[in-house]
């Protein structure tokens, strides 16, 4: 039971407990000192605190716990509190460290927005009168020109042109400082119509799994990684169809006014646009003596007389290394005589994500972005805690409690799970907070809350792959036992390490309902083996050779057994036939399964909570560590 304490002009907030019992929130945290959350108006506090508030003026005064706004049995005067349960209690020392935000309502839940931190234009009128925007429009259309995307034509009948619009960014580097103002000139591909303006539109990007497998294949043989920009990339995709554009705001020709342009090659915006760019540069790399990769369609692989140099490619971004400087020298010249190239030399920032190459191996982290999250959710001064999720913490869709603006929350997760890329020991905290995108209630955003307060603690911690580190491909799986309280799903996870951090992993809700622990590992197991795989053909593509199956550590001895040979036949004989697959490949000796104690399972931080000291111990054996050279204000 909970009250409220008028002492001087503070608000205080009291547990009343029976017993020797402490009074906990259903997610496992408690919660957080008054002072510690910044204040909220009366407009957006319920009428209960409104009426302290009107009695006591404090800006502490409005702040009162989710269990009593929902629960209106507990909105009476405290004089009808019954008289036996009086004996009030501080919560204990050890729960300072936890923070549930029950105090945080819709005016500080606007700060969960994520919005941009420099007031870029809207629209032509706005940037017109700006200098540095009138030039970054002009140089937009310089490349159009020249690129000879366009040719002014006058509209045939029968034939529509599609609108264009003007849009205004601010692009700012790694450490946060403006890097330059870009104007895009898209198309209003709303307006297409599939089959007329328009085909197929699907283009493949870099996945990060082998993103960071590059990443870790280039420290451990001391390779250089450097990065391309291909300016204004659309702009070179050849188009197959038939399609009409007015003229842009401020560029219009006079005595033309009526003309349209004739789109030769791509626009921004233009659905189609995305897959005829990615036509044109797969082309060039087949015709300069690249294969694609089978594993990766965005990956390509040049060799030659044992010479080798590797291309990942996302849209108009690319990195590339390989094993002979002047090779990769050929090759950025190759690509500069074809498109109009930025050359960023050594990879220091790939897509909001951080690098930085040393001599003993090659660092990836998120400081700034994690930054950025934390300052606009208003949560960059909140005191820091040592794990994301605390052991205990149960979660569920059917949480009664105050709903929240599911669009911010959204907005969050999204924000976190992109956050993933360099932290893993954050996936299985963000993959459960997705589950409640649907139906967010105050205690799932309190959780959300929680998971930021561990960013800010572990603000510049990333992955390092160590220069010479273990060759080996180290794979761990492992499941929680009908973890969800809802429909008793168990939670899947693995981990693949090399070069002593971890290159691909994963947290994730099994489709069916298991009836034992043998069967919920042996499900798991086979969605490792299916990556396994996949991780496989990609490694042997880059180089590396497996001269024996892969060992993937597995914590339970009775699914090892069953991966080998058909036992327990009654116990397993509803198995779906897809699972077998697992076996199939154990017996083809493609991969091995492997007893590991349960300390040493490090896939064990992608399926529940963990204590303290074995969530630290885990962390630190997927790799991931503070980044102590970056220093951050």
């Amino acid at each position: 039971m909970q009250i409220l304490i008028l002492s001087g002009n503070k608000v205080e907030e009291k547990l009343i407990v029976e017993g020797d019992e402490e009074s906990t929130s259903e997610s496992g945290v408690a919660e957080n000192d008054p002072e510690d959350v910044a204040p909220i108006s009366p407009v957006a506090a319920p009428q209960s605190v409104q009426n302290v508030s009107n009695a006591q003026e404090s800006p502490h005064s409005q702040n009162v716990t989710g269990s009593q706004q929902n629960n209106p049995q507990q909105n009476h005067n405290l004089s009808d509190q019954p008289e036996s349960s009086t004996r009030i209690r501080n919560p204990p020392g050890w729960m300072q460290d936890y923070y549930t935000g029950s105090d945080m309502f819709e005016e500080e839940e606007a700060g969960l927005a994520m919005y941009s931190s420099f007031d870029d234009p809207a629209s032509y009128e706005e940037a017109c009168d700006d200098p540095k925007w009138i030039s970054a429009m002009k140089t937009e259309i310089e490349a159009i020109r020249k690129n000879d995307t366009w040719e002014l034509v006058d509209l045939p009948a029968g034939s529509k042109a599609i609108g264009v619009k003007w849009l205004f960014k601010t692009k700012l580097n790694e450490k946060g400082e403006v890097d330059k103002y870009k104007a895009r000139l898209v198309v209003k591909g709303y307006a297409q119509k599939e089959g007329v303006d328009y085909g197929e539109v699907f283009a493949p990007v870099a996945r990060w799994d082998t993103i960071q497998i590059l990443l870790a294949i280039a420290a451990k043989r001391k390779w250089l990684v450097k990065q391309l920009d291909v300016k204004s990339a659309f702009l070179h995709g050849e188009l197959k169809e038939v399609v009409y554009v007015e003229q842009p705001k401020g560029f219009i020709d006079k005595g033309s006014e009526a003309k349209v342009y004739r789109l030769k090659k791509a626009l921004y915006g233009l659905k189609q646009a995305p897959r005829a760019w990615f036509h044109k540069i797969e082309g060039y790399f087949i015709r300069e003596g690249s294969s694609k990769s089978k594993y990766d369609h965005s990956l390509f692989i040049k060799k030659v007389k044992g010479k080798m140099v590797i291309v990942s490619l996302y849209v108009d971004d690319l990195i590339y290394t390989g094993n002979d400087q002047s090779l990769c020298e050929a090759f950025k010249h190759s690509m500069q005589n074809e498109f109009d190239m930025t050359d960023l030399g050594i990879m220091k920032y790939f897509l909001g994500v951080e690098a930085l190459q040393e001599s003993d191996g090659i660092i990836m982290f998120q400081a700034q972005y994690a930054k950025s999250i934390l300052k606009k959710s208003r949560m960059w001064e909140a005191n820091g805690v040592k794990n994301p999720i605390v052991p205990g913490c149960k979660l569920v869709k059917s949480a009664a409690g105050k709903d929240v603006n599911g669009t911010l929350y959204m907005s969050l997760i999204g924000s976190l799970m992109y956050l993933t890329v360099s932290r893993p020991d954050l996936m299985y905290v963000v993959s459960l907070l997705s589950r409640f995108m649907a139906d967010p209630k105050k205690e799932h955003l309190e959780a959300a809350k929680r998971v930021l307060r561990y960013i800010k603690q572990t603000l510049n911690y990333g992955l390092k792959y160590n220069t010479g580190g273990n060759g080996s491909l180290l794979i761990y799986t492992d499941s929680n036992y009908a973890r969800d309280l809802e429909d008793r799903k168990s939670t899947s996870g693995y981990v693949c390490l090399l070069s002593g951090a971890a290159i691909s992993w994963s947290s994730k809700k099994q489709s069916i309902v298991t009836l034992s622990t043998t069967e919920a590992e042996y499900v798991a197991a086979t969605s490792c083996v299916c990556h396994c795989v996949w991780l496989k053909g990609l490694l042997e593509e880059l180089g590396e050779k497996f001269e024996m199956a892969v060992d993937i550590w597995c914590d339970n001895s009775s699914t090892i057994k069953l991966s080998k040979n058909p036992v327990m036949h009654s116990r397993t004989k509803h198995i779906d036939v897809r699972f077998h697959y697992l076996r199939d490949l154990v017996n083809q000796e493609v991969v091995n399964l492997e007893f590991c104690k349960s300390e040493e399972q490090v896939a064990d931080i992608m399926t529940k909570p963990l204590k303290m000291e074995m969530f630290e111990s885990m962390r630190w054996k997927l790799g991931v560590d503070e980044v102590k050279q970056v220093v951050r204000h």
